[in-house]
């Protein structure tokens, strides 16, 4: 694997979407809100719910790659208020930082990478990564967002109307009991799943569009460094803790090294907590992260 691959193979075709939402928008003029809602209320709980219930991997191991991944979004989350408190922020950029250097891109961008690194088994790990930071950020990412507008209890409380959340204990329920859906139900569900990345995408760029220029570039840079270079370095730390075996290690590391996830601008503009500056954060991320993923995948293979 080299850059260009890289480059081929997965930036370009995000950045291709990301490109006609923003065209999208500067020449219709549309309001990426009716979409940010469809994907929040529609497409991304059947998205959680398919990955839950289709992981090839036995719910023990899940847990513990998903227990890593956690330890590691918590600590993220810390330095990211940290770094709030530092610039002095508001209580709404201090949300859209958090979500900005706690939750990655392990989907879209984190998948297909991986998979070209380390195969079918590395493929499968990342999956596991890819589905726990959905939940992460259904969950925790939307009360983070609504902290910037309401008290912590009310934001709790929130979370009630948050449709990714309820989908969580149906798959898991129905995978410990080995029951499939009847095709009329689960059909649909995979085909409102399959929609959710590429309309996150497309939305990312209408909100690029109706948001125009990034925001806070001394915070901007601060977050890229957090997001692409800190993540994986202490990712690479916790792995130690749970000793992992080597392929889901590897996977593991560089799924923390992924950009900025795109859905965090869905909760932003959902919640109101500077959906400029995420997408910003986001755009800055994806554009950067070829410079980082690159030598830690020689480092990786090397390993």
């Amino acid at each position: 694997m080299n850059l260009l691959t890289i480059f081929l193979e997965t930036l370009l075709p995000v950045m291709v979407l990301a490109v006609l939402g923003y065209v999208l928008q500067r020449t219709l003029r549309l309001d990426p809100r009716p979409l940010a809602q469809v994907v929040f209320y529609a497409f991304s709980p059947a998205l959680v719910f398919s990955i839950l219930v289709d992981i090839p991997v036995a719910l023990t191991e899940l847990a513990r790659v998903a227990i890593l991944v956690l330890l590691l979004m918590t600590v993220l989350a810390i330095i990211g208020w940290g770094m709030a408190r530092a610039f002095g922020l508001s209580r709404t950029m201090t949300s859209a930082v958090i979500l900005s250097v706690t939750f990655m891109n392990a989907g879209n961008l984190g998948l297909p990478v991986t998979h070209l690194a380390f195969g079918e088994t590395g493929l499968a790990w990342a999956s596991v990564v890819y589905a726990t930071v959905n939940l992460a950020t259904n969950s925790a990412g939307a009360w983070i967002s609504s902290l910037g507008r309401t008290g912590p209890w009310r934001s709790l409380l929130g979370l009630a109307k948050v449709p990714a959340v309820y989908s969580i204990p149906l798959a898991l329920g129905l995978r410990s009991l080995e029951v499939s859906l009847p095709q009329p139900v689960a059909i649909p569900i995979d085909l409102l799943a399959g929609a959710a990345i590429p309309s996150m995408l497309v939305l990312l760029g209408m909100q690029l569009g109706a948001n125009g220029r990034a925001i806070r570039p001394r915070v901007l840079a601060g977050t890229a460094a957090v997001r692409l270079i800190l993540s994986p370095a202490l990712a690479w730390a916790v792995i130690w803790v749970l000793k992992l075996e080597p392929v889901a290690a590897r996977a593991t590391i560089l799924e923390a090294a992924m950009p900025t996830a795109v859905l965090t601008s869905i909760l932003a503009s959902q919640y109101e907590v500077e959906p400029e500056f995420v997408s910003g954060a986001i755009l800055l991320t994806t554009l950067l992260s070829p410079l980082t993923l690159a030598p830690l995948l020689l480092i990786l293979q090397g390993l």
